[in-house]
């Protein structure tokens, strides 16, 4: 008899539709967004977030940066909730991405951002949370109930929202087209064959997580699902850092897993990994090119600055079979709970 599959794979398979449904309802939302930037121009936006969802807003940091130019910044959610700060945020913009919209911090510091002049943005799965109910502006994920403890479809739907706010303030159609192509990009990719990869993480006891750009935010989701399903100690890394301080750890055999995707950084990405693999280390690229390593291909949006969300996808289903092949329950890690309301 076939084990039943885990509220992880089966809420992770779902993504393409979830992306999809938000794209097409929250239209009118992201529009508004572009408005109030076309009316205000702020020369620096704002962001606060936790876990997988602070993840989310690394990834929109770097997509926006190089997009459109204006620098973001991440505000640590304690500034308000602990420290009491005060924040000057005249005519600036600030998102708080959140799946719950419940904990106490990140809400406390939405209040603050107000108070300190910015236009408040919830980007909120639960859409008559707190967070939500003070916000200025809510774009809904629309992922709908997510009950394992690891988020899968809620993260990919923070980062397609994101993505489509930075899509509508640029007005870069490559941008809009590959956004459009997401949801089919995410689709095609059930059945890819990941059991050398898995080989590799199921033997090993500790790992580096690596990407450049919105990479980068992928890398440091990889590493923190590794941690909380499969209970791998694993470190996320620019692949540019990588090639300082942390390279001293890489011996014969370290798991490296790259995402590596067809963006300006390509090429840089690959003569650091065939530096690493002089050094004896195993790697795991994603790329919808061909790398040398234990190559994991996957589909591309178009775009190698959105295609990392592709990957990820197909690395869900892999570290989630790695922990039912430990032992481990993936919907339900060791020591933590769905909703952590933190100060």
């Amino acid at each position: 008899m076939s084990e039943s599959p885990s509220l992880m794979l089966q809420e992770a398979g779902q993504s393409p539709e979830v992306v999809a449904t938000l794209l097409q309802k929250e239209k009118p939302v992201l529009d508004e967004i572009a408005k109030l930037f076309a009316s205000g121009a702020p020369s620096v936006v704002t962001t606060a977030a936790r876990g997988s969802s602070d993840h989310a807003a690394t990834f929109f940091k770097y997509l926006f940066e190089i997009t459109c130019g204006v620098p973001v910044a991440s505000v640590g959610p304690s500034i308000a909730s602990v420290y009491g700060a005060s924040l000057h945020l005249k005519g600036g913009i600030h998102f708080t991405v959140s799946q719950s919209g419940a904990s106490p911090d990140i809400v406390a510091l939405q209040d603050a951002a107000k108070r300190g002049g910015a236009t408040t943005i919830a980007v909120v799965n639960v859409t008559d949370s707190p967070l939500a109910k003070q916000a200025d502006i809510v774009l809904g994920l629309n992922a709908g109930a997510e009950k394992s403890v690891a988020a899968t479809k809620s993260f990919i739907a923070s980062v397609a929202a994101l993505s489509g706010v930075t899509a509508a303030i640029s007005g870069k159609r490559d941008l809009h087209a590959s956004l459009e192509n997401l949801p089919d990009a995410l689709q095609a990719t059930s059945g890819i064959d990941t059991k050398a990869a898995e080989d590799v993480l199921f033997n090993a006891s500790s790992l580096y997580t690596a990407g450049r750009g919105p990479a980068f935010a992928i890398a440091l989701e990889a590493a923190l699902k590794a941690k909380e399903t499969a209970g791998l100690h694993a470190e996320a890394f620019s692949l540019a850092e990588l090639m300082h301080g942390p390279m001293r750890l890489v011996q014969p055999g370290f798991p490296i897993v790259a995402f590596a995707p067809d963006d300006p950084a390509f090429s840089n990405n690959v003569q650091a990994l065939e530096r690493l693999q002089k050094l004896g280390a195993t790697t795991v690229p994603f790329s919808a090119k061909p790398v040398s390593g234990i190559n994991v291909q996957v589909p591309t949006t178009g775009s190698g600055l959105l295609d990392p969300l592709v990957s990820l996808l197909v690395y869900y289903r892999l570290i989630e079979s790695v922990t039912r092949r430990k032992g481990f329950d993936p919907d339900k890690p060791a020591n933590l709970l769905k909703v952590t309301e933190t100060m």
